[in-house]
């Protein structure tokens, strides 16, 4: 059984409150490398993970002990997704907490322009979107398209991958990820 260290860290930095800024502050380690180890593209150290936790403050013990609560919830209002990017994107997440979760589902808004970096998206899982409205600019690997309403995606996320809004308008998405890397 393995044990996702991104996950478990988001889940207890969000648990205490601390943004990842305020969380490299007190522990010393970088902001990247927090941002890193909670979306799973980086593995800390022993050594590193304590210097974290100790910013919390949590043990080691008490980290690898924690298990998930399973939400009992079901149903969300508009008002009650979790704003999870802020600026050019918008991610809202359907559920706060997505700890010992499968699955993340996002509504995705993109201002014109919008851009999710020129450093294409590489991470674990498979990941698929349909376009509600305006145009997305959708690259995997070498491969180009621009999707309109209606239009859909669907890829293994270890792809190469980059998401651009294209035109004056801005792009609303659903989409799903699995496992949860954002």
């Amino acid at each position: 059984m393995s044990i996702d260290v991104g996950d478990r860290l988001r889940f207890v930095r969000s648990r205490n409150k601390l943004s990842q800024r305020e969380l490299a502050k007190r522990s010393g380690v970088t902001n990247s490398t927090i941002s890193l180890i909670e979306s799973n593209q980086m593995n800390p150290s022993v050594g590193a993970l304590k210097r974290i936790l100790d910013g919390i403050p949590m043990g080691m013990a008490e980290f690898f002990a924690l298990e998930p609560d399973r939400p009992r919830k079901a149903f969300y209002r508009a008002d009650e997704l979790s704003e999870i990017g802020k600026g050019p994107i918008s991610f809202r997440q359907v559920g706060d907490n997505l700890f010992g979760r499968a699955l993340q589902i996002l509504k995705e808004r993109y201002e014109p322009g919008g851009d999710t970096g020129r450093v294409p998206l590489v991470h674990d899982g498979e990941e698929g979107g349909i376009i509600l409205s305006g145009r997305l600019e959708v690259t995997v690997d070498s491969e180009r398209r621009i999707l309109g309403p209606g239009d859909a995606y669907y890829f293994e996320s270890r792809r190469p991958h980059r998401f651009r809004c294209i035109g004056a308008k801005p792009c609303e998405v659903i989409s799903a990820c699995t496992p949860p890397t954002f």
